[in-house]
Order: C-alpha cells, then structure tokens, then sequence
C-alpha cells in the first residue's frame, strides 16, 4: 500500500498576488487542463474559495465519465492551498499549492501532490501508466499557467 507523490516547482514571471488570484478563480481549471479531459465544474460559477469549499467536477479518463469533489482544506492567500478529494479515481488525492514570491517580483510555484491508487496493493501495479499519464496532465497545466500568466 504506496503513498506516491508528484512534486513540481515552477517559476512565473508574475507577482504573486496576480498568481494566487489566478488559481483561486476555481473557472481557470478548465484552461489549465488538456482539452481531452473535457474537465467541467459542476458547482455553479463563480465559487467563493475559503476553508472547507466544496467543488465538484466532471471529467473523461479514457472516455469513461468520471465525477470528482474536492474540499479546500487548508486555505492561505496570496502562499497556499490545500484541495483534498472527497470522491476521485483516487483511493487518497492530497494537492498542496505552494506559492512564494522571489526578490525579482516572479513567483516560485510547487504542486505537491499526494496519492494513493485504488484497490491496492494490486493498483499499484498499473501505477507507472498512472504516474505517466499525471506527468503528462501537469507538464499541460504548467505550459498552460506560463502562456496565461506571462502573456
């Protein structure tokens, strides 16, 4: 029974404020996510983002429809966030967004993420195409925030 975890640090030519604000618009997810996701909010927009929101969302993973709720549970403007799935693909999804501005007025951001795969231990076993399939969803979303953010 693994607990995975993905780490990424990425730094935006962009103050931190301006990037905060960019990821609490819960509506910036859907341009941040590669287009065959067809990621949806079902929660009606715009979303007040605070301790213990709920957000829920539809997606396709390999054509099969798939509902996912997140609660924001740690919740700490303009340096980090906590989104932990209350129902997810994920047997355990823990995503802490960490945001740091630097001297030069850019800003360091980290994704850390926390996971576990269902029916485990035999989930594990498929867990390089999963780990695969994640790296390619975030090298989407951090190609994504760079083009949105720095214009």
């Amino acid at each position: 029974m693994a607990e995975h975890v993905l780490r990424r640090v990425q730094i935006v030519n962009s103050p931190i404020e301006e990037t905060f604000e960019f990821f609490s618009d819960a509506g910036n997810l859907e341009k941040i996510t590669p287009p065959e996701l067809e990621f949806n909010i079902i929660t009606p927009l715009p979303i007040a983002i605070e301790t213990g929101t709920l957000i829920d969302y539809k997606l396709y993973l390999w054509n099969i429809p798939i509902t996912w709720r997140t609660e924001i549970s740690e919740w700490e403007p303009p340096h980090r966030f906590v989104d932990r799935a209350l129902r997810s693909p994920y047997k355990q999804w823990i995503h802490l967004h960490r945001f740091t501005s630097l001297e030069d007025g850019r800003t360091e951001m980290e994704d850390y993420v926390r996971y576990r795969l269902p029916i485990e231990p035999f989930g594990d076993v498929m867990h390089w195409f999963v780990r695969g399939e994640l790296e390619r969803i975030f090298d989407f979303r951090s190609d994504a925030v760079r083009r949105i953010l720095e214009g």
